[in-house]
Formats: C-alpha cells, structure tokens, sequence
C-alpha cells in the first residue's frame, strides 16, 4: 500500500490564503529508528478554500531526487487523478481516470504495467483524497464517532474498506494536536499497520503523518514506514540545504 499526505499528505502548516498555491515541506523520519529519510516538497493549488490539486517532489538527504507525484482533484474532491513516479525503479503508480461510479488504475513495475478498474461511490477516497474525505467528517471524527469508507490504493491496484476513528490527544509544537487513526475494516487490519494522523484542532491542518510511504527502502524495495512532520520550522536535523519550495 502506498499513500502521501498527505500524502499525504493534504493541508500542511503553510502560510496562504484560502485561495492561491501553497509551498511547504514534510520531513521523514524512520518510524523505528528515528532515521532522516526523505524531504518532501509541496505545492498545493486551492480555489474556494478546496485542495484542487499540485505536485510533490521527494529528495533523499543529500538532495538528490527520488521521486515525483502530480494530482489533480478536479473529478472528485476524495479521488485525484494522480501520477507518481521513482525513476530509478522505474515504478509508476496511477488513478488514471475517475468516474462517477468507476476509477481506474494503473501500475508499471519491472517494466510490466497493469491495468484494472474498481468500482466508486460517494463514500470512497483514493491516495491522498483520505485526507480531504477526513476533513470533510472532521467535526464527526471529534465526537468518536467511526467513520466507514472505501479506500483506494493504486499502488495495489484495489479498493478495500477502512474506517477511521479519534484516539487520545497529542502534543505538536507544544500544542494540543487530536489525533485519528485509519485502518482497514476487515481482517487486513491483523496483517497491515494502521495509520496514524495528528490535526490542529481549529484549523485543521495536519501537522504529523505516521505510516507506509510512498518512497520505498532501496536496501529492500518495500515502501518504508514513516514519521511524517510538517511543522512551522525545518527541524534541528534535517537537511541544512532544502530543496527549493518553488518548481519553476
């Protein structure tokens, strides 16, 4: 399975307005070890307060690049239309289309590429369209109670049922974050980690993202699990040289 945030990443801690193009940066972290992974680079077009699409670049420590995500949410504000690539693995993972009940899918990996189609209704996300579909119920989520949906994941060329529910209170920057976990609602949730997200309260905003990545473990070839954090300065260990924020 593989999701960005929001992937995954969806609406960091960036200084815009409602309306406009975001820059921003998310800084992974070895969900174990504790390990600086990746950085990841935003940018997020928004019109009428809604996350309408962009772009993600990912760049390893020493600022080499590893992997790039175009998305585009004007079919369905849950499901994006999205392309992601890791060249050196000449791995691609897509939603190549949307619509109102079929989406359809397509992956490239060891030179072989696959197509399939799944079925789509009004209670089905797709990859970083989680997170929009999260805010959406949020004030739900805030009161306990379980939300129920499909999820779609490219990478594996499926839909499958999930639910999402609020656990305990955190802490961000030294302020109150809730926080919400999402997993499968089937037995898959006996063999896949949950995932795990922290919001700002009032505004919304995610502010940490603990899960499976989209970028994956050259040593291994599996997509790594990860601390996501996208707080207001870069971290004390991150890369003292970023990426640019600006793609050009």
């Amino acid at each position: 399975m593989s999701i960005t945030l929001l992937a995954a990443s969806g609406i960091a801690r960036a200084a815009a307005d409602a309306d406009g193009t975001r820059h921003f940066y998310g800084y992974a972290y070895d969900l174990k070890s504790n390990k600086y992974l990746y950085t990841e680079v935003y940018e997020q077009h928004y019109q009428d307060g809604q996350w309408k699409g962009g772009r993600i670049r990912f760049y390893a420590p020493d600022g080499k690049p590893i992997g790039d995500k175009t998305l585009d949410f004007s079919a369905n504000p849950y499901i994006p239309t999205y392309r992601f690539e890791i060249p050196a693995e000449k791995y691609v993972e897509a939603i190549t289309a949307v619509g109102k009940t079929e989406v359809k899918l397509q992956k490239t990996t060891a030179g072989k590429t696959s197509d399939k189609s799944v079925a789509a209704d009004a209670s089905t996300a797709g990859d970083s369209g989680f997170h929009n579909y999260l805010v959406a119920h949020f004030d739900s989520l805030m009161k306990r109670e379980t939300l129920a949906f499909n999820f779609i994941v490219a990478g594996n060329l499926d839909r499958y049922k999930f639910r999402a529910h609020r656990i305990e209170d955190g802490k961000f920057e030294n302020k109150t974050a809730v926080r919400f976990v999402v997993e499968p609602d089937s037995f898959l949730r006996y063999l896949v980690s949950p995932l795990q997200l922290s919001y700002d309260p009032d505004s919304k905003k995610l502010l940490e993202y603990r899960g499976i990545s989209n970028v994956h473990d050259p040593a291994t070839g599996k997509a790594y699990n990860a601390r996501i954090v996208y707080p207001e300065q870069p971290p004390a260990d991150a890369p003292k040289t970023l990426p640019p924020l600006g793609f050009g």
